[in-house]
């Protein structure tokens, strides 16, 4: 994504590209061929993609979900979507309901705004839902086409460091109440599953500014401080701390952690802050390399990642948090089903 943001100031250029080279991404997908991009110089010409790609990526990301749960789409009771890279109304929900055949009855909970925490807030917002319907099978959708909103022209430093960073992705997961048969499957096409145990969510006062977007005639604008990490730094120790303390834990009794992979210095800022190892973010580090931060996809990506590999004994707890505009702070408690890789 460097073409459309060169400009005629060659210090520019060569931030840009030092940029680039400490994102920690290795490659990137991206919804368009890169030629087409240079085109979508309005707010509408970049929404209408948005739509198109994005209704496709989450039909074939869906399909792929009940798939692997031997499920259909009209055994799906509640759908989640949750995106900040682009508007609709009738939302995704709607959109994807008439594409795989959700049952008209279908109920939906349509998101925009959790940003990057949308993966993590979306699974515990399922998981509040499933407490009350415990029989339910519900469908969490993420999808987010960042490419879609390059700003032309502005080499301001957080659009140059999110032209490297951010990419393109979408991804489902099925979840379903304590009283639905599948709850008790432990494992899913050789990957184990997880339970959720419990969520926290947290606003950081006083940080509007420093996360989130910018809404301009040509589309969205990023917010990003330089001061997220320390923000992160400063307070994520407590919150996990105090989440964890209410079911008889500490971090040093998780041996497995699913963080955001929001960039080098925010991945680096939760290992620091919770004295964690290379080891236990390994496979953010893998995320962020693969495919960028593809914000509410990305913790889902590093969730799949990481029960895919796991070796930690059935029944342990894991930790997953991603973090938002807010600044907000989303955490999920899981316990690990089925047996060790």
């Amino acid at each position: 994504m460097i073409g459309p943001l060169l400009t005629a100031d060659p210090s520019r250029t060569v931030l840009l590209r030092r940029l680039h080279r400490g994102a920690g991404v290795r490659r990137r997908h991206l919804a368009l061929p890169l030629e087409d991009y240079a085109g979508l110089s309005t707010f509408g010409a970049a929404n209408a993609a948005f739509l198109r790609e994005a209704t496709t990526l989450v039909e074939r990301a869906s399909l792929q979900a009940l798939q692997a749960a031997s499920l259909t789409a009209p055994d799906v009771d509640h759908v989640f979507t949750t995106s900040v890279t682009g508007l609709g109304a009738p939302s995704l929900d709607v959109l994807l309901a008439a594409r795989i055949g959700l049952r008209p009855d279908v109920r939906r909970t349509p998101s925009f705004g959790l940003g990057c925490a949308g993966g993590a807030g979306g699974l515990a917002r399922v998981h509040d839902y499933l407490a009350g319907r415990p029989r339910d099978v519900a469908l969490l959708v993420a999808v987010e086409l960042c490419s879609l909103t390059l700003q032309h022209g502005d080499d301001s430093a957080p659009n140059l460091v999110a032209s490297g960073l951010f990419g393109d992705g979408a991804a489902a997961v099925v979840v379903v109440g304590d009283e639905h048969p599948l709850a008790r499957t432990e494992t899913v096409h050789g990957s184990r599953t997880a339970s959720v145990v419990d969520t926290r969510s947290r606003l950081y006062p006083g940080t509007t500014g420093d996360l989130g977007w910018e809404v301009r005639d040509s589309g969205f604008g990023i917010v990003l401080s330089a001061e997220l990490p320390r923000l992160l730094g400063a307070h994520l120790l407590g919150d996990v701390n105090g989440f964890l303390a209410e079911h008889g834990l500490a971090p040093a009794h998780v041996p497995t952690w699913v963080v955001h992979a929001g960039g080098p210095r925010v991945i680096d800022a939760v290992r620091d802050a919770l004295d964690l190892t290379e080891e236990d973010v390994r496979e953010s580090r893998a995320s962020l390399a693969d495919g960028g931060n593809t914000s509410s996809v990305s913790v889902l990506d590093v969730l799949a990642r990481t029960l895919a590999r796991s070796a930690a004994p059935p029944g342990s707890p894991a930790v997953l948090m991603a973090f938002g505009p807010g600044v907000a702070a989303e955490l999920v408690l899981l316990r690990l089903d089925g047996a060790a890789q």
